[in-house]
């Protein structure tokens, strides 16, 4: 499964597979890179995490705690705790190594969809379909969120935290960032449903995914417009999209199962191959551009080099 037949590649994406990680009961909802990039965490429907070493197809072990679909899982800079969320309404704290639940937040009032650790695994954030953003004191004994952001008219489906700022994409058509320092909100009006966010590694623009099949660049600082991206069929399915190690390119799953790929500038389609008998919920770029990971609804994780 390589570029389109007859195709030359002219680029060293990684669109060959290289392994399938099987396992999962049911579709796989996402799947992230830890902070080095040598495990991978999946999540899904069958209410398991799953811990691999992708590059070796190696299965290390499986989380249990969640009654219901896990949505997303997000991984601390220092590879120690992890944290999963889902449609039974709560946040999983957990100890990676022995897969003990440290904690479980609750205060969501509907299913979250989305979660990430700031950059010292202090706080946590998440969002979900009750319109509402909520910060977590990962250090603190309390299971009550430290803040609630419900300025959203509309679930709220994909988030990015940085040092200051939590970014985050709701299906009302926006894409909100909020200045953690001085309690600020800056809003950007896509009037599209976002359901994915992705900042890129220089920072300096944010990556909407929305459900008219097509892919925003915004300026961070501006809210400018810079680019969009078609070639992907994304209406009605959670579908990450993501930058390279190098912002050269944009990457994003597809609900006819392909993985496309375009130049960050001129938004031509430079790869298209097909990745998963189903839809790509997810796609992940390794941190040195080594390989690449996606998950699908057919039930595989799969990894894929140049």
């Amino acid at each position: 499964m390589a570029a389109r037949e007859g195709e030359k590649r002219e680029h060293d994406l990684p669109c060959r597979e290289a392994n399938v990680l099987r396992g999962h009961e049911g579709a796989v909802l996402a799947v992230r890179f830890n902070g080095d990039g040598n495990y991978c965490l999946s999540c899904g429907k069958d209410r398991t995490l799953r811990l691999w070493n992708p590059h070796k197809g190696l299965r290390i072990k499986t989380y249990n705690a969640h009654a219901r679909e896990v949505r997303d899982v997000a991984v601390s800079a220092d590879n120690s705790k992890l944290c999963s969320c889902g449609a039974d309404r709560q946040l999983f704290y957990w100890d990676v190594a022995s897969g003990r639940v440290i904690r479980k937040l609750r205060g969501h009032d509907s299913e979250v969809n989305t979660v990430k650790f700031n950059e010292y695994a202090a706080v946590l954030v998440s969002g979900g379909y009750d319109r509402s953003v909520r910060a977590w004191d990962c250090r603190s004994h309390s299971t009550e969120p430290i803040q609630v952001i419900d300025t959203f008219s509309d679930s709220v489906m994909a988030i990015r935290v940085t040092k200051t700022e939590i970014i985050a994409g709701s299906v009302d058509g926006s894409v909100r960032t909020f200045d953690i320092r001085v309690g600020k909100e800056v809003i950007d009006q896509l009037w599209q449903p976002v359901n994915s966010i992705a900042l890129s590694n220089d920072g300096k623009c944010i990556l909407a995914g929305c459900l008219d099949s097509t892919l925003r660049l915004l300026d961070r600082d501006t809210g400018e417009l810079l680019q969009d991206y078609k070639g992907h069929v994304n209406k009605s399915y959670k579908t990450d999209s993501c930058f390279s190690n190098t912002d050269a390119h944009v990457i994003s799953g597809s609900e006819d199962g392909n993985v496309v790929c375009w130049d960050l500038v001129d938004a031509s389609v430079v790869c298209s191959f097909r990745a998963h008998a189903s839809v790509v919920t997810s796609v992940g770029y390794h941190p040195n551009g080594s390989c690449m990971i996606t998950s699908s609804v057919d039930g595989t994780v799969r990894v894929w080099k140049s």
